[in-house]
């Protein structure tokens, strides 16, 4: 006897009430969505952070064990970091100037239970005794490498009190500080004032509560896109808005025809320590002098134009050629109703040259101007921008 087939369609299997792979509504479909992209681009930046903060250490790792034990090492002598720092670069690594070979030695030093973090298919032999006569740290490997940039650690292990230090990477993880964050809690003297507060409870909450917090993501780390080749300028801007206006900001002072020569965005200089990027950097060929142009979506703030005048007076130092004029910076702040517009004039003392720099370069009033109707076409094109 033949036996009879239902039909395709009763024999289909049907989902299970509750199956976590049934999309029940269109909202919960893009909510899943939603959550699935988020959750992986935070696991992403955390293994970026953990590969990057792992390599470093590496790298500190190695130096210290040769500069024990190199067979060849006295041929170096004081010439080792500067070989060292020529070789790699040679080979195309990032971040292996001599200044940040010392930090990563300095990295290692500090933290050595990072060790525990390791895979095991790479070398350390011979760092074991560095390791075991190193003063113990309060954090573990685990809490290091998942919970802080290296940006993070490089500002930590400048601090050389381990109590101080300590108390600053408890803080730092516990309030989830961005890096600006703790640079301006260690140079507001959190610790000390903390040390002398009879409050600690509330001095702690009124300082987590407000503090800047960092994206889910650390792509816009130096460090980080740097390790993975990118340029600064494709990840450096601090909003999709910002980008857009220092997009038609650099097309508006090329077309003025007063000479600008465009030379870099997201220029990065090194000031002490600490790495800082210039929006706009031009060469005016009529004044011979750079143009440093720096865009604040904020309002006008000492700080702001005391930041620009620095690096003005750092590229007269050690960007300036002979027959160079000394070079102007340009300050563009966007407040509630309008924007405003300043000059950067280091070192200018001379009215008269002051005077020549300010008859060539664009009037302020024209920028502010320029920069309030982008603003305005830009948040009628993105009105949730």
């Amino acid at each position: 006897m033949t036996r009879q087939l239902k039909p395709a369609a009763s024999r289909r299997t049907q989902p299970r009430s509750g199956s976590a792979l049934v999309a029940d509504t269109f909202a919960h479909l893009v909510g899943a969505i939603a959550t699935a992209h988020f959750e992986m681009a935070s696991h992403a930046g955390r293994a970026v952070n953990r590969a990057l903060t792992l390599r470093n250490w590496l790298i500190g790792c190695y130096i210290e064990r040769y500069e024990r034990a190199g067979v060849d090492r006295a041929e170096y002598g004081e010439r080792l970091m500067d070989e060292l720092a020529s070789s790699l670069q040679q080979r195309g690594l990032a971040r292996c100037d001599r200044r940040e070979l010392y930090r990563y030695r300095q990295f290692f030093l500090t933290y050595p239970q990072i060790v525990e973090s390791l895979p095991p298919a790479f070398d350390v032999s011979g760092a074991a005794r560095i390791v075991e006569t190193a003063t113990p740290q309060s954090l573990s490997a685990r809490q290091i490498v998942e919970s802080l940039s290296f940006s993070h650690l490089a500002e930590l292990i400048q601090i050389e009190d381990p109590t101080k230090r300590a108390f600053y990477e408890r803080e730092c993880m516990s309030g989830n500080w961005s890096l600006r964050e703790l640079k301006r809690q260690v140079a507001s003297l959190y610790f000390e004032r903390s040390a002398l507060s009879t409050r600690h409870d509330v001095l702690a909450a009124r300082t987590h509560a407000k503090a800047d917090t960092p994206p889910a993501f650390p792509i816009r780390d130096p460090y980080v896109f740097e390790f993975l080749g990118l340029k600064p300028q494709e990840v450096m801007g601090e909003s999709a808005l910002e980008d857009q206006l220092l997009d038609k900001l650099q097309g508006f002072l090329l077309e003025l025809g007063h000479g600008f020569c465009f030379e870099a965005r997201q220029r990065r200089i090194l000031i002490g320590e600490g790495h800082y990027f210039i929006d706009l950097v031009f060469y005016h060929r009529i004044l011979k002098c750079h143009v440093l142009v720096e865009l604040k979506l904020a309002e006008f703030n000492h700080e702001n134009i005391g930041q620009l005048n620095t690096y003005v007076s750092w590229y007269r130092q050690h960007m300036a050629t002979p027959g160079d004029n000394p070079p102007v910076g340009i300050l563009l702040c966007t407040q509630k109703d309008h924007a405003l517009a300043e000059f950067a004039l280091a070192g200018l003392d001379n009215q008269l040259f002051v005077s020549r720099y300010l008859l060539e370069l664009p009037k302020k009033e024209a920028m502010q101007k320029f920069i309030e109707q982008q603003l305005a076409q830009l948040h009628t094109e993105h009105p949730a921008t």
